[in-house]
């Protein structure tokens, strides 16, 4: 391997791939130590050196100076047992002791090794096919950790791309330089989607594996609605209002607690916007998902009312703080609106609240009561 392309393969992953110099350098003396012991069967130990300014490779033979030793006594060890064998012997192959090392050169110490060139005559050639795969491997590393450093913020955020791929299971969304994979179980129940339309995804789980790194999204996820909210209503980045809870039955209704920092602004009014644009924004994204905007109250009573939406006239009431449990009391007429379809209503409210729902009708109280 000539200087100028050992310089002009290491000038590349450098600067183009961000790659740092002595790591290339270090992953192909190691790759090439092992190369040079399986290619030559050396049962010494060596050691290969790459000259980063001319490209010039070299493989030594590596001895270790050590203490000197009585070698009668050395031998004498064998007839121990296996174990204090190997402890009391010396790696003849790669040790010489410090009274010989002197014998070599006056400056010699203990520990200092001693260097014996053993390059082989077609060692370049070898070197050639090591280096190529050394250098794609290191590029493939870099580029699979690029992607990582971009990424790894994502998680639980919105991300807009494209559909590029669809298999039995799973679309597969092209988010740039990696691909978000979108199970069928994920999406909106009922949604159809078409080959390269672009798509808004949830980001639900990002993580580092031999390929690169595997990227989750979702599309039903109650996460999703809370990023569209944040995305399409901008008091939402300023501070103006905060987004305190989301609960979503996916494809049927979701409930969305929010709150204003400021006190002349009405927060649902915010996020329905004029002529009711913002909201349906986020309706039409959900493929026509209901929404109950809940205004957000840190008395849980009156947040529990609120969350019965469209319910009204609602008389709520703690029963068990400890165990977060609540009766509401509502009218006939209301009381059908508070469970909701399939008690759909009750449910979402219990999960937006965090609270234990119980409701009747002041009829079911007297008659409990009574007897």
């Amino acid at each position: 391997m000539n200087s100028k392309e050992f310089k002009k393969a290491l000038d590349y992953i450098v600067t183009e791939k961000g790659i740092e110099e002595e790591v290339v350098i270090e992953a192909m003396q190691a790759a090439l130590s092992t190369a040079f012991r399986k290619n030559e069967k050396a049962d010494y130990a060596s050691r290969v050196l790459i000259d980063k300014n001319t490209g010039e490779i070299k493989v030594f033979k590596v001895t270790t100076i050590v203490d000197d030793y009585d070698e009668e006594l050395e031998n004498e060890t064998l007839e121990l047992e296996e174990g204090e064998e190997e402890r009391l012997c010396h790696d003849y192959l790669n040790e010489i002791m410090i009274s010989d090392a002197k014998k070599i050169n006056k400056e010699y110490q203990v520990g200092d090794e001693i260097l014996e060139e053993v390059t082989p005559k077609d060692f370049g050639r070898v070197a050639i096919s090591v280096a190529k795969q050394v250098v794609l491997q290191k590029i493939r590393e870099a580029e699979r950790e690029k992607v990582m450093d971009e990424f790894e913020d994502k998680e639980e955020e919105l991300m807009v791309g494209f559909l590029a791929m669809e298999d039995a299971r799973n679309y597969y969304v092209d988010l740039g330089k990696a691909r978000g994979i979108l199970p069928k179980t994920e999406l909106i129940p009922n949604e159809k989607l078409t080959m390269g339309d672009s798509i808004k995804v949830y980001i639900t789980k990002i993580e580092s594996t031999p390929k690169g790194p595997l990227i989750l999204v979702s599309r039903k996820n109650y996460g999703f609605v809370k990023r569209l909210f944040e995305h399409e209503i901008p008091e939402f980045s300023d501070g103006t209002l905060e987004l305190r809870g989301v609960a979503r039955e996916p494809g049927i209704r979701s409930k969305v607690a929010v709150l204003s920092t400021n006190p002349k602004v009405d927060p649902v009014g915010s996020c329905i916007g004029e002529k009711g644009r913002r909201i349906a924004n986020i309706i039409s994204e959900l493929g026509g998902e209901k929404i109950d905007l809940i205004a957000y109250s840190d008395d849980p009573e009156t947040f529990v009312a609120n969350a019965l939406s469209p319910a009204k006239n609602l008389n709520v009431s703690i029963t068990d703080e400890k165990k977060k449990e609540v009766l509401v009391i509502a009218d006939d007429e209301n009381l059908s609106l508070a469970i909701g379809k399939k008690g759909i209503n009750i449910k979402l409210a219990s999960k937006l609240t965090k609270y234990t729902i119980n409701i009747k009708t002041l009829a079911d109280i007297n008659a409990q009561i009574n007897s």
